[in-house]
């Protein structure tokens, strides 16, 4: 099965970028900083990434985190139908999303995160969708022209498609964007890119 062993961020400053990522998640090597010119990019770079944990006072307590590490708000943390979550945007202009299914407590909060998903905004998710399973990926979860999600063995970062529009209004941001990507997928058995630009690269090349 193909999978998703860490993705790579562009970032300006990587040595603060990393700092931030050990003290905002603590994702340890699922998420790799690589110098980048990441100012090259204006507006949305066509992604987000997802923390998934069990109750809203894990949301709470990384997003605090976060900030505290120097992350912005995009979309405070507030209850959905789906749930409950939150927005930040780290120093290295990455979205994340830190949310739960859950709308209260039952025990002390953790830092446990049970699922990181990379959520890829793509023009036509069909047509990305053959692309990946093409490339060796199977679907799991599929609504039509709007959502995709593969399935990922235990401890590897999932990948989801999600109309680009649709994911940027999900984060709270505009979908208008230019530039890089700012953003390595580490994994597969080969080095490419997908329609909508994602580059890949296999998860034992030299970084």
């Amino acid at each position: 099965m193909t999978s998703i062993d860490f993705v790579t961020l562009g970032a300006n400053d990587p040595a603060a970028a990393t700092r931030f990522y050990d003290a905002a998640f603590g994702l340890g090597s699922q998420v790799r900083v690589r110098a980048s010119e990441t100012t090259a990019a204006t507006g949305f770079r066509g992604f987000t990434l997802s923390l998934t944990v069990s109750q809203p006072g894990t949301v709470n307590g990384l997003i605090d985190a976060a900030v505290a590490a120097g992350a912005s708000v995009v979309k405070p943390a507030t209850k959905s139908f789906w749930g409950y979550g939150g927005v930040v945007r780290a120093p290295d202009g990455a979205l994340w999303k830190i949310a739960t299914s859950v709308k209260k407590d039952t025990g002390p909060a953790t830092r446990r995160i049970d699922q990181f998903v990379l959520l890829l905004g793509v023009e036509d998710v069909v047509a990305t969708k053959k692309f990946y399973v093409a490339r060796g990926l199977t679907v799991g979860k599929s609504f039509g022209r709007k959502y995709v999600e593969f399935e990922t063995p235990p401890n590897s970062v999932k990948l989801a498609l999600y109309g680009r529009r649709a994911l940027a209004k999900d984060a709270g941001v505009s979908p208008e964007g230019t530039g890089p990507h700012g953003l390595t997928i580490g994994g597969g058995d080969g080095s490419f890119t997908d329609p909508d630009g994602f580059a890949w690269e296999v998860a034992t090349a030299v970084r």
